[in-house]
C-alpha cells in the first residue's frame, strides 16, 4: 500500500518510526547512534554517493526528529550535509548559445555581468549578476535560463538563499514555516522539527501516574489521509496509542467562524487568523495590515483552550497537515493551550513504530463538528463558514470574500488592500495550495483530496454552526 507521494517522505518517516520505537522502549540515548545503521544495514548506499554519507545525513535526520537545534527559533531546518547535489541557482547559459553577433543579453545587462568567449558563446559573471533576468528575456535562442533550486521555486516569500557553501540558507525573518520547502526538496536536505518525543513523553506519563488526560485534536484535513484505511480506524488507532479521546479541530473552526462573522460585521473588514503562515506573513510583509488580522485564535487555539478551560489538567495535541502549526504552538497567546503538534506524516511514524495496524481495528466515530466547520480544510471552506455565521446569526452583512489559495494569491490580495484598490471586505489566506489539504505534513496531496473533504463534511450530523458549538455551553 502506498502512504506517501515520495521517497523522500518515506524516508523522513523511517527515521521518525525507529525514533519513536526507541523512545517507547525508553533505548533511545543508548541506541541512538545505530539508527542510522538500522535504516541503512550493510555496506551499500541506496540514495547517496557512499554509505559513509548517507549515514551522515541520516545522523542529522536523527537530531531533528528529536527534536533539532534549540538555539534555531525557526521549526524548519536545513541538513547542510544533503544540500549539496543542485546545481548552482541562478542565471546560467546552456548549450544553445550560437555566439551570434547581436549580442542582445550583453546589451541589456545594466550591470556588465555579459561576457564572451573565443567562440563568442556568452558567460555571466555571478559577482556581478543581479538576477534581473533581462538577459533571458531577449535571447532569441532561449539559451539563457534560471536554474532555481525547488527549495527556492516553492518559496514564493524569498525566504530562500544560497549560502558561501552552495547550501540553502533560510531568512528565519522571512520564513512562515509553511513548509512548502520541505515537500519540494528532492534531497530531503530541508526538515521541520519534529515533537514526536514529547508527544510519547505525555502519553507515557499520563498513562504512568494517570494525573491529567491526553487529548487528540485531529485537523478536519485528515478525512483526505490514511486513505488506505478507514477514517474511524484511524480514530481507534489514536486510542491504541494512548490518547485519552480524540476530538474535531472542526469544532473550534465552527467556533471561530460563529466569532469571527461577528467580528466581520462590527470591523467591517477583516483578514482571516486560521492559517498561521499567512498571519506570519501579514505581520513580516505587511505590518500596516496587522491591524485587520482577525482577534480570534485559530481553531487549533480556540479548542484548545476550551478544553484546557474545562479540564485544566488536560494536556492538549494537535494532530494535521501543518508544519506552521508547530511555529504557531510556541506563541505566547497559544503555548498555555496547545502541548505538542504533530503532522500526519508523524502519526502514522507513531503507529507503526508501536505495530499498530490501523486497518485490523474496529471503527470509532467522529463526530464533533458541522459541515461548515469541516470544509475549513479546503480553499474557499473559510469563506463559507463567515456566510454561514453572518446568515445563522441573523446578521445583516455585504461579504465580499476573496478566498486566496496560496502564498501568491495572498500576497496579490494584501497588496490591493495596502493600496485601497481591493474590491472584497474579507481576505481569507491561505498558504498552501488547496488549503490545509496541501500542508507540507500530508501524507499525501492532490485535488481529489478536496472532495474527500466535502464528502467528510456533508457527513456531520452537526447541519449548523450554531448545532455544533451548542455542546459547548
Amino acid at each position: 500500500m502506498k502512504k506517501f507521494d515520495t521517497k523522500v517522505q518515506h524516508l523522513k518517516y523511517k527515521v521518525l518510526r525507529e525514533v519513536a520505537r526507541e523512545a517507547w522502549n525508553d533505548t533511545l540515548l543508548e541506541n541512538v547512534l545505530e539508527i542510522p545503521k538500522t535504516i541503512v544495514p550493510g555496506k551499500t548506499s541506496t540514495m547517496r554517493c557512499c554509505v559513509y554519507k548517507e549515514r551522515a545525513t541520516l545522523s542529522e535526520r536523527v537530531r531533528i526528529a528529536m527534536g533539532g537545534d534549540k538555539d534555531n527559533p525557526n521549526v524548519i531546518e536545513v541538513i547542510d550535509i544533503a544540500c549539496d547535489e543542485c546545481p548552482a541557482a541562478g542565471y546560467e547559459v546552456t548549450d544553445s548559445c550560437r555566439g551570434c553577433l547581436a549580442h542582445r543579453c550583453e546589451d541589456v545587462c545594466k550591470r556588465g555581468a555579459i561576457s564572451f568567449d573565443h567562440n563568442h558563446v556568452a558567460h555571466i559573471d555571478k559577482s556581478k549578476c543581479i538576477e534581473c533576468g533581462q538577459c533571458a528575456k531577449v535571447c532569441p535562442y532561449y539559451a539563457i535560463v534560471n536554474r532555481k533550486r525547488p527549495c527556492q521555486n516553492a518559496c514564493k516569500i524569498k525566504a530562500i538563499s544560497i549560502n558561501e557553501d552552495n547550501a540553502a540558507a533560510i531568512d528565519n525573518s522571512k520564513c512562515t514555516a509553511c513548509g512548502a520547502c520541505v515537500y519540494q526538496c528532492t534531497f530531503g536536505a530541508i526538515m521541520d522539527k519534529s515533537y514526536i518525543l514529547n508527544v510519547i513523553d505525555l502519553i507515557k506519563k499520563s498513562d504512568y501516574n494517570k494525573k491529567y488526560k491526553v487529548y487528540a485534536m485531529v485537523a478536519p484535513s485528515i478525512s483526505s489521509q490514511f486513505t488506505y484505511a478507514k477514517l474511524g480506524q484511524v480514530i481507534k488507532g489514536l486510542k491504541e496509542l494512548g490518547f485519552f479521546t480524540v476530538i474535531e479541530a472542526a469544532l473550534g473552526a465552527d467556533m471561530v467562524a460563529q466569532a469571527e462573522s461577528k467580528e466581520l460585521s462590527e470591523k467591517g473588514f477583516l483578514t482571516s487568523s486560521c492559517c498561521p503562515a499567512f498571519v506570519a506573513y501579514v505581520k513580516s510583509a505587511f505590518p500596516d495590515l496587522v491591524q485587520y488580522i482577525s482577534h480570534n485564535l485559530s481553531p487549533m487555539a480556540a479548542l484548545a483552550k476550551y478544553i484546557k478551560d474545562t479540564d485544566p489538567d488536560s494536556k492538549v495535541v494537535f494532530i494535521g497537515p501543518c508544519t506552521a502549526k508547530k511555529a504557531e504552538a510556541q506563541l505566547e497567546e497559544v503555548k498555555p493551550y496547545v502541548d505538542a503538534v504533530l503532522t500526519f506524516e508523524e502519526l502514522q511514524a507513531l503507529y507503526d513504530s508501536k505495530d499498530i495496524d490501523i486497518t485490523t481495528l474496529e471503527e470509532e466515530v467522529l463526530d464533533n463538528a458541522s459541515y461548515f466547520g469541516r470544509i475549513f480544510a479546503r480553499s474557499g471552506g473559510l469563506s463559507d463558514a463567515v456566510a454561514q455565521g453572518l446568515k445563522e446569526q441573523n446578521i445583516d452583512f455585504d461579504l465580499k470574500a476573496i478566498p486566496c489559495d496560496g502564498i501568491e494569491a495572498c500576497k496579490m490580495a494584501l497588496l490591493k488592500k495596502s493600496k485601497n484598490v481591493l474590491d472584497a471586505n474579507f481576505i481569507e489566506g491561505m498558504a498552501c495550495i488547496g488549503g490545509c489539504i496541501g500542508g507540507a505534513g500530508c501524507l499525501t496531496h492532490g485535488e481529489k483530496n478536496k472532495a474527500e473533504v466535502d464528502k467528510y463534511g456533508r457527513e456531520a450530523l452537526e447541519k449548523t454552526i450554531g448545532d455544533a458549538v451548542s455542546v459547548l455551553k
